[in-house]
């Protein structure tokens, strides 16, 4: 079997913000066998996440968890998918599956080489789109962060960062089922009604319309605070750490703002981590892995109770990728980032 495929290539190596003139749609034959042993897949939705920059850059070299994209090459990322084609008994024709494929119209996974791949059961009644946020990776971080790492207790403070994105609109969530008071923050007024107005945020700011975020925090905390998700990096960091009470903890999940300027990184007062002996940790969501499907099955049951609210931004079509890839950086996005290709 053949079939015709598209698919999203960087040009170069990216430096700095990206631009959609950083990207360039390519074209191949893709060729299955029955004897491959692989499976072919006509991609549906895929994934749009801000961690992809990392990989585009020349020095991500030096990150030895970060693998470098090749000019030129597809772009793996997750994606859900129709199985068009299979060469192994687990998966058959017509089977929906959520996992690493690519920006592209159809990809070829091995099963026991392809990384969180699973079947979906199509009949569930949650859009195929939640097994790339809520329901996926974005849902695994934002839960296995708070839960795992930030270890929350009723009535302790939280504050999220990029508050309206993916992971931090679930996270502000889980947040409340916690019994928590959660601030978020974001950089539009229309993200901050939609944190307090629709996802049940506490209190929300516009960190642009703040001239001193240390500040900005010391009004909305003037308790301090105890658990602080972090998203963005640079100056909101230092003014968190600034903010937090002893024996805070901070997850820290990206730093957004640091990908495109290296000379925004983050310079925290480490005398504060040290006297107010805060825990600050890294982490993936494939810490977390072992306990996917229970992560899962405990934020799908909180949709359907109508507990958590999904926020998703879809765009069209593969030629799209570029542009919604280059929204994440100029905060247009809110929510779950994705495109979606049939």
């Amino acid at each position: 079997m053949e079939v015709e495929n598209r698919y999203v290539a960087v040009r170069h190596h990216v430096e700095g913000s990206p631009s959609v003139d950083d990207f360039e749609v390519k074209a191949e034959t893709v060729r299955w066998t029955p004897e491959s042993g692989e499976v072919l897949v006509r991609n549906m939705y895929v994934s749009i996440d801000p961690y992809q920059l990392n990989r585009m850059k020349r020095q991500s070299a030096s990150h030895h968890s970060v693998d470098v994209i090749v000019p030129g090459e597809r772009i793996a990322s997750y994606g859900v998918g129709e199985v068009v084609a299979s060469a192994c008994e687990e998966y058959k024709e017509g089977d929906v599956v959520a996992g690493m494929l690519a920006w592209e119209e159809h990809s070829v996974f091995r099963p026991e080489t392809s990384m969180l791949m699973s079947k979906v059961d199509a009949s569930s009644g949650f859009p195929l789109s939640y097994q790339l946020g809520a329901l996926g990776t974005s849902g695994m971080t934002a839960y296995g962060g708070f839960y795992e790492v930030c270890k929350p207790k009723v009535g302790e403070t939280v504050f999220v960062s990029a508050a309206s994105g993916s992971v931090g609109s679930l996270v502000g969530q889980f947040a409340k089922l916690a019994g928590c008071r959660v601030v978020g923050c974001a950089g539009t007024q229309a993200k901050v009604d939609l944190l307090k107005d629709k996802l049940g945020f506490d209190d929300a700011f516009n960190y642009r319309e703040e001239p001193d975020l240390k500040a900005a925090l010391k009004r909305h905390f003037p308790d301090g605070i105890d658990i602080y998700f972090e998203n963005v990096g640079g100056e909101m960091l230092e003014a968190a750490l600034a903010n937090m009470n002893t024996y805070g903890r901070v997850a820290v999940c990206g730093v957004i703002a640091e990908y495109t300027d290296p000379g925004r990184r983050a310079v925290p007062d480490l005398l504060e981590v040290i006297y107010k002996r805060i825990t600050l940790r890294g982490f993936f969501a494939w810490d977390f892995i072992t306990k996917f499907h229970e992560f899962t099955a405990i934020i799908g049951g909180w949709i359907e109770e109508g507990k958590v609210h999904v926020i998703e931004d879809v765009s069209d079509g593969l030629e799209s990728v570029p542009s919604a890839f280059v929204a994440l950086y100029r905060g247009q996005n809110v929510g779950k980032k994705l495109v979606k290709l049939a």
